[in-house]
């Protein structure tokens, strides 16, 4: 007999996968009554967490291609979040190879974490961390940078900014023009006067955008930046021109990780499930390994954690 999936388990609920692999799980996302019915179902059906999937390949291994330098990964949190997630779903039992390249023969399935990853050879199953939508006949696990968009610049409007520029940068798991379109449409549904995008792909180049951006005779209120990197740098620019944040300019990070609550002013910043992210890519993955068919999943919506580096925009 054909061993049930998750795929099965939320057919039968009437739910997402996502929603069946929080439920399992015993993480939060699902009502405790959607719980124990996902749990009944999948008691009914004889579903039991397996690491079979990755067993019945050459290896028992997959593999994790990276988009980031070798030199930032060291110093950048995202990484963490993502394998205990993944490690949630498929066990100690798999092993996680960080390769460069696509098409590796010694892994049964790929992890591309990140949207400019290369697509892999024919015949290896991979999953897309970052989209949607992603190559041809590879899955997407994402999340919603349109709603993130949304929370960031209503919360801006309400404390009355008008002029902001988003300082974009080299995002983990996100699409560059999704990401853009979503920023570009939320400011233009809530009505700001003035927006702007700067690109800027290192810390100190995000210095520099920022200065150039806040010494000018109106500068923006507030500063939305892609990274936490970014983020920081944009702080210490505006000090360098004797401004105040959030007094004189509100700053937000578009990544939450430790960085943000140990700078001064804390920063305020989208907080993306990261973990779960992983989980649910590693449950595509896990589908794609026995055959299942798979699609797109949106992870769970991000959200906004306010902290003091933002505040009312100036007259």
């Amino acid at each position: 007999m054909k061993r049930p999936t998750i795929t099965d388990i939320a057919r039968e609920a009437g739910v997402s996968k996502g929603a069946v692999s929080y439920a399992l799980n015993g993480r939060p996302g699902v009502s405790e009554a959607t719980r124990q019915r996902i749990t009944e179902i999948a008691r009914r059906l004889g579903w039991a967490p397996s690491s079979a999937a990755l067993a019945g390949g050459r290896t028992g291994a997959i593999g994790l291609v990276l988009d980031r330098p070798p030199d930032v990964l060291g110093v950048e949190p995202f990484l963490v979040a993502l394998l205990e997630g993944v490690e949630r779903e498929l066990g100690p039992v798999s092993l996680l190879l960080p390769v460069r390249g696509a098409g590796h023969r010694k892994v049964d399935g790929l992890l591309l974490a990140g949207p400019r990853c290369a697509v892999p050879a024919p015949g290896v199953p991979a999953v897309l961390l970052g989209g949607p939508p992603g190559p041809p006949g590879v899955p997407s696990v994402w999340v919603d940078d349109a709603a993130a968009a949304g929370e960031v610049l209503g919360y801006l409007a309400a404390l009355g900014h008008r002029r902001v520029v988003r300082i974009a940068g080299t995002a983990v798991f996100a699409d560059p023009r999704a990401r853009a379109d979503a920023f570009t449409a939320a400011a233009a549904r809530m009505g700001f006067l003035e927006v702007g995008t700067a690109d800027a792909s290192t810390a100190e180049a995000g210095a520099g955008v920022a200065h150039r951006l806040l010494a000018v005779p109106r500068p923006p209120t507030a500063l939305v930046c892609d990274t936490d990197v970014l983020a920081v740098a944009a702080v210490a620019a505006a000090r360098e021109l004797g401004l105040a944040v959030p007094g004189d300019v509100s700053v937000v990070s578009w990544d939450d990780s430790p960085l943000c609550r140990l700078v001064r002013p804390a920063l305020t910043a989208v907080r993306r499930p990261l973990a779960e992210l992983g989980a649910l890519a590693a449950v595509v993955l896990r589908e794609l390994l026995v055959g299942e068919a798979a699609v797109d999943v949106c992870a769970p919506r991000p959200a906004l954690i306010t902290r003091g580096s933002t505040g009312p925009a100036r007259p």
